[in-house]
């Protein structure tokens, strides 16, 4: 064994007292030595000869041009009863757990789903960690959605990860797809569900230790193939038993029945809920009607749904295919007669702006297509703190950090989606010619990739106009604070001020605040010219112009028993103006927080390790780009980081590295400003592809990689408290 100096030690030792298991992962890979030489409390670090043997990944879990981790799918039977947790499963679990919402889904009141079908699906939304993407699909009306479906034709869909965590973060289920179609669809269903109950167990309990591992809600179950009586005997207690199960495992959990086969095992499609295929209906959460239909269909459903019409799901092909009601921008007239009829609706393949229409319209495309809407979709609210959003959509041209620019070039990573708002035109109540119209904006952004763009006209008559931004229903603790970051495009002397709406108006004592209205539960809180010390990391520029020219107003309100229902944003004429104002406002971050949130110590990020490292020469056309008076960027490495945090209380992870190199005689490399590489929504993350400087002889080349956790309350932690480890690697023995 080689001799261990005095910080080696205590790694030796470390080692000689491990388990099995840990034994095994500290052992040397094929064509490369690894060795942890220095553990104390702050920093990690690891030892690396650089070699470039191939260690393959498996195929299932990585990319396999890029390496990069990647949501999947199962093809077969036996790859869905082989299937059991890995450690490489774990980074494709959602990080957020279905938020509160009300009502609850379990309310009678219809219900939208959306089926999300597009060429084919694991698009870009299957890079876990993100892509640089352009122009990429990006869905953000949730507060008008309940049920999200991620659909494809591969036998067991799992929902990509950044599509869970989104919906999760606007209190929407999220369900993937069991599908078998045609022929080969028949053989897979005769064989585990034409023998005894030992079969069909199987299949649903793998299903159900899907969805309870990576965290999503249920299941779609669509058999479009031809079934044996024998077979099809034996759906309905699939159904029931899939159904029990999961909701013993999944709070919540949901089972789906897609209108195909009937009873006899042939496949019809109805169209409708009807005595062909109602058993299946009764054994399970719901029913997803086919798309063909007529308002003699829905006449029909009345009788036979009974009381459970938020039950059956009313399908509308977003494409229009087919004989159909409505369907493109005419898919309102379809939403008119199922609401008409008290159902719920399932809209399948809205994304046909994205794929028809031109790209550069694509945002003016899905506004207008869900504002036709917007009348059959009543929102859910969310009933949860904190509630923080920087409106952004998870993509962007840039990517920015509390006003500092970070990177140039185009992103797309559906989990760092933050909470949307109401997407929407409003105009106060009279003649007035007064308007205020929000969307989502790339140009610029406070924190991630976008902002919210709100802009509107003030009418001579009035004194202020108004817009909803959010629907809450949040019990509120007796002191809030909350925080606005804005700014104003162009010059104008328009008032900005921050509204919220508190229900149980009988019970609900308001203090710190000024009332609008005695008649009205709407108040206007006062600034906050200076936070409370213990808050200043929270925030500490309120009232303050900012970079960028970006504005941050804080407030404190004292309440007590009271509920959150509406947060809105006023803008008010100038003193003394009495001509129409038209403004343009950018919107950068909104907060509500519970001030006791802000006084609780945050745990550290901890135990950060490297492992599974590979190097690969870079390209010689790499190797020419670089300036001659810098030193080459010669070596590409990948790594894994693991690290310890608990995560409900993390909004995110931002992974950075410094790269340095020096010989021992020369003491530590300088300090170098951290380089972010990307967003974690797991206790690890993949290093793909860094540059990095080959180490000379007798010099070491060193990586220290950093992982700052983003607290739910949305504010920055002190490098102090980030975890960090280093890699220390020399060049090929000779």
């Amino acid at each position: 064994m080689e001799a261990a100096g005095p910080r080696t030690r205590a790694a030796a030792r470390l080692g000689a007292h491990a388990t099995r298991e840990e034994q095994r992962k500290r052992r040397p890979v094929r064509g490369w030595q690894r060795r942890r030489i220095e553990e104390e409390q702050e920093e990690a670090v690891f030892r690396e000869v650089v070699s470039f043997t191939r260690d393959p990944l498996p195929a299932r879990y990585y990319d396999k041009d890029t390496t990069k981790p990647i949501s999947f799918y199962l093809p077969s039977l036996e790859e869905l009863l082989a299937w059991t947790p890995d450690a490489e499963d774990s980074f494709n679990v959602a990080l957020e757990p279905l938020k509160c919402r009300q009502p609850p889904l379990s309310s009678q009141r219809p219900r939208t789903l959306l089926c999300h079908d597009m060429m084919g699906g694991y698009l870009d939304d299957k890079f876990i960690q993100g892509s640089a993407a352009q122009n990429p699909y990006c869905f953000y009306h949730w507060q008008c959605i309940d049920i999200f479906v991620y659909f494809s034709h591969h036998l067991v869909t799992i929902p990509p990860v950044g599509w869970t965590n989104a919906a999760h973060r606007h209190g929407v289920c999220v369900l993937g797809t069991f599908i078998a179609e045609w022929k080969e669809g028949g053989r897979l269903c005769e064989a585990f569900l034409a023998g005894d109950e030992h079969s069909y167990q199987a299949v649903a309990d793998q299903l159900v230790l899907i969805a309870q591992f990576f965290r999503f809600d249920g299941w779609l179950i669509n058999i479009e193939s031809s079934l044996s009586l024998a077979a099809v005997g034996n759906v309905p207690p699939f159904l029931r038993y899939l159904s029990t199960q999961l909701c013993r495992q999944v709070p919540g959990g949901l089972v789906l029945w897609y209108d195909s086969v009937v009873s006899s095992g042939q496949v019809k499609w109805q169209n409708e809920l009807n005595e062909q295929n109602r058993i299946f209906f009764d054994s399970c959460h719901g029913f997803f009607t086919n798309y063909n239909w007529r308002e003699e269909h829905l006449d029909r459903m009345v009788a036979q749904a009974g009381g459970r019409r938020a039950d059956v799901y009313v399908g509308v092909d977003v494409f229009a295919r087919g004989n159909v009601v409505g369907g493109q921008f005419d898919t309102h007239k379809s939403l008119e007669l199922i609401r008409k009829h008290g159902f719920s609706a399932a809209l399948f393949a809205p994304g046909w702006v994205y794929e028809c229409l031109e790209k550069r319209d694509f945002f003016q495309n899905q506004d207008k297509f869900w504002g036709l809407l917007g009348r059959y979709l009543p929102p859910h609210s969310i009933c949860s703190l904190p509630f923080v959003t920087s409106f952004c959509l998870g993509m962007g041209t840039r990517r920015v950090c509390y006003g500092q620019e970070e990177a140039v070039g185009p992103w797309y990573h559906p989990s760092a989606q933050e909470i949307q708002p109401l997407f929407a035109e409003h105009r106060p109540e009279g003649d007035g010619q007064g308007w205020v119209r929000t969307h989502c904006c790339l140009e610029d952004a406070w924190n991630g990739g976008s902002s919210l763009l709100i802009h509107g006209v003030i009418p001579p008559e009035v004194a202020h106009v108004a817009v909803r931004l959010f629907s809450l229903h949040v019990p509120v603790p007796p002191k809030i604070f909350l925080s606005m970051v804005y700014k104003l495009e162009g010059p104008s002397d328009v008032g900005v001020a921050l509204e919220l709406t508190t229900g149980d108006a009988g019970s609900c004592h308001v203090g710190g605040i000024s009332t609008l209205s005695e008649a009205s539960s709407r108040h206007s809180p006062r600034p906050l010219r200076v936070p409370p010390t213990k808050l200043v990391r929270w925030v500490g520029h309120c009232g303050q112009q900012l970079s960028g020219g970006w504005v941050q107003r804080c407030y404190e309100v004292n309440l007590r028993g009271c509920v959150l229902q509406d947060l809105w944003v006023s803008f008010s004429r100038p003193p003394g103006s009495r001509e129409q104002e038209a403004f343009v406002c950018r919107l950068g971050e909104l907060q509500v927080v519970d001030a006791n949130s802000l006084l609780s110590p945050l745990p550290r990020v901890q135990a950060v390790s490297v492992s599974r490292v590979r190097w690969q020469r870079a390209a010689p056309e790499e190797e020419e780009e670089e300036e001659e008076e810098q030193r080459p960027a010669r070596l590409r490495l990948s790594c894994a980081l693991h690290w310890s945090y608990p995560l409900s209380h993390v909004r995110c992870f931002r992974i950075h590295c410094c790269r340095a190199t020096g010989s021992p005689a020369e003491g530590p490399p300088g300090p170098e400003k951290p380089a972010l590489l990307g967003l974690a929504f797991v206790n690890q993350y993949r290093v793909v592809d860094l540059a990095v400087a080959a180490a000379g002889p007798g010099t070491d080349g060193r990586v220290e990689f950093l992982v700052e956790p983003v607290p739910r309350e949305g504010f920055l932690v002190p490098k102090a408290e980030w975890g960090r480890a280093a890699l220390l690697y020399s060049g090929p023995h000779t």
